[in-house]
């Protein structure tokens, strides 16, 4: 776009990101992209503006270009950025500057003095500009051209230089919220004065349209059948007609876990106005004050639940304890028995027991009961099987809840393609203790004795004996088949549970069963339902389906008019003053980092110190990206990886329309009439979905034909072909083609959706062809993008067919991990240790489809999290050698539950891991290879792969030494009588 504004011209159309780096003084525009990699990295391109040609640099791994002034050498960073907001990092992937130039054989790092990141190269005069941390704070340094005579230029002290760029020999750079111009010539630094006029649009009250986005939790009252909903504040929406009330109005405050108080006229929840989350209780009309119940918070606090009668209030925090609250005295006493781990907890219909479930030490889930009155505890159910759900019947007599105890294999036997294992479907039956000695099954038919059983008790005169004695000998089964139940309720006429189905994308279904003693069978109340909830009084449930919620009687039969009930949610709507709202995310993610990181201690960051610097900048970022830009910053001080910041209300265009792709890399040619095809990527013939569009063999398409046409314009109308195949993804196109010999014609192409997949599959698929051809067959090949559920499916895929050849690599170079570590080593450690031989076919051996051969792992520095979890336990489990390059360095494993109120996430690592020797293992470093080989950038760009083939080499060394040939069967026994 012009300097002085206007309409910008767009020039690339690759369906990947392309960031504009430099110019090369000829005046061509350098930009990344990783569309013409195979394995996704970062490539320099050069565009020429005058004549739309692009031109790909040499090399195979490049980014933050900058280029000296004959334009023939290139500074570039290599690996490129991790994307993890880490500060000091040291690990594999730490940028390092290097240099290429044009006609010399291999590029050259520069920046060996140093493992931390170097990063931003700006050539002048004959010195590299560069940005390091080497001083412990990112400023700006430089170095000859050569790597040598380091100097430091910046001083900041309080906040890392960030981007830079240098013209004329001066350096603009960013350091907290300023821009700073440094002056080479005169070494003279100092803040640039900006004043920008703009109506910061950004920075408007803002109308939340859609709340229900921003829904996490829903609730029903006891009586009048409210529901309340905890968005970025509280509202109570009436069952059925009537007023919608905003119960909280205060900005910037979270409210989270809001439920109704027994008498439906307050609703307890966490409240983080003070600065921490503390019980709050509010008006359900909205008319008056709210009322702090605590003060003393220090930590995350969860899902507080009110006693029947209101005199305590339950509630769980972050370290794993569960507390009992009483509103009246302030009192609070901790239940929870250790820091296993909690799950659902549930009052008695009396107030005086409250029942909770516990993770014992060997990770199975246990129902323990507490005596409020008496401080005394008693195990329901013991640590042999989970146990979950409990709650209490209506009449106090009983406890229901779920358990695993049902053991039915869908796969009965080892003996079968790709070795099956046990599959456990409908591992959940539900039962119920009797709590009295005396107590009879609800469920149990009438006899003789007994002709009738006993109607329940009226709750308000309900008192709960129990007789601990025996308890957990009185455990009776429901007379329901097992399934996969979950969440279940209780009221005087049913049980109510979840039920889910099998397989993928398995529906889940609100279910009934009769509480009687003739033979009771399940009720489908309703299909495809996310969630429900029992109103207190058991009269109502509160139904949830996609983003919509209904409230239907709870009783026995199928809810055939559900959408009756639906909660009108049409009129919904909030405003938000974005300046408080950032204030509150910004200290919600502080506060949710001191709460879910690992180390108590924050490595020894001063947390607090952090909030305070890092706090003032708030009131300087206009945009929700900044915000996310600012936390990343603080969280960043912790020097941890896995600490990404990603989500949230962030501002994005309503016109978005990916490029589809033909499946090949091509050039513009004038000359010839439009693209020429350079390759047509390649992908396994045994799954031809995964085909590029051009390889369709119907279509007799080449290498080096020219392609003219797309749907009738001229490719060379556009300044990328690609521009011709915006949303043309799996739709017939018509496309005009010129051999080489001049000839011309049409055919019609169905171009792929995208061209991400194809190209990895292209670079999988070469890599496995160089290995069966370099390794004489004899050597499987097996690559694994992450660690996923879809990785899995992968590694059955690719390591089955070989896994009796001798020798074998796995292949985690760029694994972006996942939790499958442990079943790939699990199936690598499997033994052969007897062998089957009938009277034809070759010898298989047991246990079934173990390798016996030598196997190596591939890394190199963006194997992560997972894949170098992997990657170490080959190392220590003995199984082989690890070849590559120092890995990522990312070993402290998380969740996703920080999440912020406006679904942004700052992750905190949660897990850390270690070593017998008692060392953290990985974090920060890297997994360290046995054998060390670098890909160099510019012979890898040519096709060579010296990684790979170092692995080979090795393997054919040990195959020489150790064949691991199967043993010959040994002559049959002659049992002939003489």
């Amino acid at each position: 776009m012009p300097v002085n504004g206007g309409l910008p011209s767009r020039w690339t159309f690759e369906g990947e990101s392309s960031i504009a780096t430099t110019w090369t003084p000829q005046g061509e525009l350098v930009y990344t992209t990783s569309h013409y990699s195979t394995l996704p990295q970062l490539q320099l391109v050069k565009l020429n503006l005058k004549s739309s040609v692009k031109t790909r640099v040499p090399l195979e791994q490049a980014s933050e270009a900058a280029y000296d002034a004959s334009g023939k050498t290139v500074f570039f960073v290599r690996p490129s950025y991790h994307r993890n907001v880490t500060k000091r990092y040291k690990g594999g992937t730490a940028r390092q500057i290097w240099k290429y130039t044009d006609g010399t054989p291999e590029a050259i790092k520069l920046t060996t003095d140093y493992p931390g990141e170097s990063h931003h190269p700006m050539w002048w005069n004959g010195r590299v500009y560069f940005i390091t941390d080497r001083d412990s704070i990112m400023n700006v340094w430089s170095m000859t051209d050569d790597g040598k005579d380091l100097k430091q230029h910046s001083k900041q002290t309080v906040f890392d230089v960030r981007y830079a760029s240098q013209a004329n020999g001066k350096i603009v750079y960013q350091s907290g919220a300023d821009l700073w111009l440094y002056d080479i010539a005169s070494g003279k630094d100092q803040v640039i004065p900006i004043s920008l006029s703009s109506d910061l649009d950004q920075l408007r009250e803002r109308w939340v349209k859609n709340p229900q986005e921003y829904i996490t939790s829903v609730h029903i009252n006891r009586g009048e059948f409210r529901c309340d909903h905890s968005t970025r504040t509280n509202f109570v929406a009436p069952a059925k007609g009537g007023r919608f009330v905003q119960a909280s109005r205060k900005e910037g405050v979270r409210y989270r876990d809001t439920y109704f108080m027994p008498d439906g006229k307050e609703v307890v929840t966490l409240s983080d106005e003070s600065g921490e989350f503390e019980l709050v209780k509010i008006p359900v009309s909205g008319v008056g004050a709210q009322t702090q119940l605590t003060k003393d918070g220090k930590i995350l606090r969860f899902n507080p639940i009110a006693s029947p009668d209101g005199k305590w209030i339950a509630y769980e925090d972050l370290s794993n304890d569960l507390w009992l609250f009483n509103p009246e005295t302030k009192a609070q006493k901790k239940i929870s028995t250790n820091k296993e781990g909690l799950s659902t907890y549930s009052w008695s219909p009396d107030s005086k027991w409250i029942s909770f479930v516990q993770y014992a030490a060997n990770s199975f889930q246990q129902i323990h009961l507490y005596d409020v009155v008496k401080g005394s505890y008693i195990a329901l159910t013991t640590d042999r099987a989970n146990s979950s759900s409990p709650v209490w019947s209506p009449d106090g007599e009983s406890i229901y809840f779920i358990s695993d105890r049902n053991f039915q294999s869908l796969v009965g036997s080892p003996w079968g393609s790709r070795q099956p294992e046990p599959y456990f479907d409908r591992q959940e039956k539900i039962y119920h203790i009797s709590l009295r000695k005396s107590g009879r099954s609800p469920f149990k038919p009438a006899d003789e004795l007994t002709p009738e059983n006993a109607k329940p008790k009226e709750n308000s005169n309900v008192v709960v004996t129990i007789d601990a004695a025996g308890i957990q000998q009185r455990i009776k089964e429901v007379p329901l088949p097992p399934g996969n139940y979950f969440n279940l309720s209780v009221n005087d006429k049913a049980l109510y549970f979840m039920s889910s189905e099998t397989g993928l994308n398995a529906k889940r279904h609100l279910m009934a069963l009769p509480i009687a003693n003739q033979e009771p069978k399940p009720v489908t109340l309703t299909e495809d339902v996310r969630n429900y909830e029992l109103s207190g009084n058991g009269k109502k449930l509160l139904i949830s389906k996609g983003r919509d919620y209904y409230v239907a009687e709870a009783g026995t039969s199928a809810l055939s008019k559900l959408n009756d009930g639906k909660i009108d949610l049409s009129g919904w709507t909030f405003s938000l003053d974005p300046k408080e709202d950032w204030k509150q995310l910004f200290t919600d993610a502080w506060r949710m980092e001191r709460d879910y990181f690992y180390d108590a201690a924050m490595h020894g960051v001063d947390w607090n110190g952090m909030y305070k610097r890092y706090l003032p900048l708030v009131d300087r970022i206009t945009t929700r990206s900044e915000l996310s830009d600012l936390i990343g910053q603080f969280v960043g001080e912790l020097e941890a990886l896995h600490t990404s910041v990603r989500g949230g209300d962030l501002r994005e265009g309503n016109d978005k329309i990916d490029p589809a792709s033909l499946g090949a890399r091509m050039t513009r040619v004038e000359d010839k009439g439009g693209y020429r095809i350079d390759y047509i990527y390649k992908t396994d013939p045994d799954y031809p979905n995964q085909m590029s569009a051009l390889a369709d063999p119907d279509l007799e398409i080449s290498v080096g034909d020219i392609i003219t046409h797309i749907n009738g314009e001229t490719t060379l109308s556009v300044p990328d072909i690609n521009a011709l195949l915006r949303n043309q993804g799996d739709k017939q196109v018509r496309v005009g083609i010129t051999s080489p010999s001049g000839a011309k014609r049409e055919v019609i192409v169905v171009p792929n959706k995208g061209e991400n997949n194809l190209r990895y599959s292209d670079w999988e698929y070469t890599r496995r062809l160089e290995t069966d051809r370099l390794g004489e067959n004899k050597i499987g090949y097996v690559h694994l993008r992450a660690m996923g559920s879809s990785d899995i499916s992968q590694w059955y895929r690719e390591f089955y067919p070989v896994f009796d050849r001798p020798g074998l690599i796995i292949d985690v170079r760029s694994n972006r991990g996942g939790n499958i570590e442990s079943f790939i080593l699990e199936k690598l450690m499997r033994k052969a240790w007897f062998y089957f031989k009938g009277r034809s076919g070759e010898p298989t051996w047991n246990m079934q489809y173990a390798f016996r051969g030598h196997m190596v792992v591939l890394v190199n520095e963006n194997t992560a999290s997972d894949g170098e979890a992997f990657a170490e336990g080959f190392k220590r489990l003995g199984m082989g050698k690890v070849i590559g390059t120092r890995t990522w360095g990312g070993e402290i494993w998380l969740g996703s539950q920080n999440t912020l109120s406006d679904g942004g996430l700052a992750r905190a690592p949660m897990t850390g891991v270690y070593g017998p020797e008692r060392t953290w293992l990985i974090e920060g470093w890297g997994v360290v290879p046995d054998i060390e080989v670098d890909n160099l950038p510019h012979e890898t760009f040519l096709g060579k792969d010296k990684q790979l083939e170092a692995a080979i080499k090795h393997l054919q060394d040990l195959l020489k030494a150790d064949p691991r040939s199967v043993p010959a069967p040994p002559p049959y026994p002659n049992k002939a009588k003489n």
